[in-house]
């Protein structure tokens, strides 16, 4: 296969990812679809020093990462909203979790990914859509959503664990993530 179809094959199979990484990073969708879009321009251009016998997603990722670095130095820490590193981690190893998740595309992983999501209880589903979608705090989700401090804690927690769970079952062999 050429350069050129193997790249278009691998933009398809991970921009979605590397876009949702970057939103989760940056909290800017402006700033992350110019990384985006920035990221994948760079990838083009080394994608010799790929190596094939590695997964693209984490590769490209590292791209981004570095880019997003580059952004946070241009404006000065203050002006970006961002996660510290060990977040970063934690979102680098959920996208290698849903990675191995069962289907083809992340399309389909998305979806593996919302089926866990719709068994969630409205509250749970709720709050961890105000935390992790919009970057809200649990005094702020608490607010919002007209409950206690501790409520939305307890949903975050037990909605956590009852995604952790579920996407185990998803994954091949059942073997924990």
């Amino acid at each position: 296969m050429d350069s050129r179809a193997l790249f278009e094959i691998l933009t398809r199979d991970h921009i979605d990812s590397v876009r949702a990484w970057l939103l989760a990073t940056l909290r800017d969708g402006a700033a992350a679809e110019d990384l985006l879009q920035e990221t994948f321009l760079v990838a083009w251009r080394v994608l010799d020093r790929y190596d094939r016998q590695l997964p693209f997603g984490p590769w490209v990722r590292g791209i981004a990462a570095k880019l997003v670095l580059n952004h946070r130095r241009k404006l000065g820490r203050a002006r970006v909203h961002y996660c510290d590193d060990e977040v970063l981690g934690h979102l680098d190893r959920g996208f290698r979790d849903v990675a191995r998740l069962p289907g083809c595309t992340f399309d389909e992983q998305l979806d593996a990914l919302r089926d866990c999501l719709s068994r969630l209880t409205g509250a749970q589903r709720e709050s961890i859509r105000l935390h992790y979608e919009h970057g809200l705090h649990c005094k702020e989700i608490a607010h919002r959503l007209g409950i206690g401090f501790e409520a939305v804690k307890k949903h975050l927690q037990r909605g956590r664990a009852l995604l952790h769970r579920c996407l185990q079952t998803k994954l091949p062999d059942g073997e924990p993530a």
